[in-house]
């Protein structure tokens, strides 16, 4: 079931697995971490079972409904058993965008590829790191 973490944000669990999703810098972690605690926009949401927090989100949603994903995780002990997939399914009916976006590297492009992601090579943005954008447009229901 998705649930809203952002009150979980220093949650030992929630910050393992965001920790996964950022560059393991710890300046950089400290900064994303802050930007959790204090921008009102930017939201953070988990799926969580038997009291065990097993991947986390962290995104924005914009006036346009552009839902700009920055984190995303699954503990590795859940890994390749949908948890990721599912995390999104869920971001899409309760946030309902009209588009998803993410930028990643090498290691995380096939999962969006497998969601079902359009990806686009950004080159080499750092040195010696392809990043990748990777975007989801949602169509519309039948009405």
């Amino acid at each position: 079931m998705l649930t809203n973490m952002k009150h979980r944000i220093g949650d030992e669990q929630v910050l393992e697995l965001l920790v996964y999703a950022m560059v393991a810098d710890a300046d950089r972690i400290e900064h994303n971490l802050q930007v959790y605690k204090t921008d009102a926009s930017r939201e953070i949401y988990g799926l969580e079972q038997d009291g065990v927090v097993l991947a986390v989100a962290g995104f924005t949603l914009d006036d346009q409904l552009t839902l700009e994903l920055h984190h995303i995780a699954v503990h590795p002990e859940y890994r390749n058993q949908g948890y990721g997939r599912g995390l999104l399914l869920e971001l899409l009916e309760t946030k309902q965008p009209k588009l998803i976006r993410a930028e990643t590297d090498e290691a995380a492009v096939d999962f969006y590829r497998n969601v079902g992601f359009q990806v686009i090579s950004l080159g080499e943005k750092y040195p010696g790191v392809e990043r990748f954008e990777c975007v989801y447009e949602v169509e519309p229901e039948d009405e």
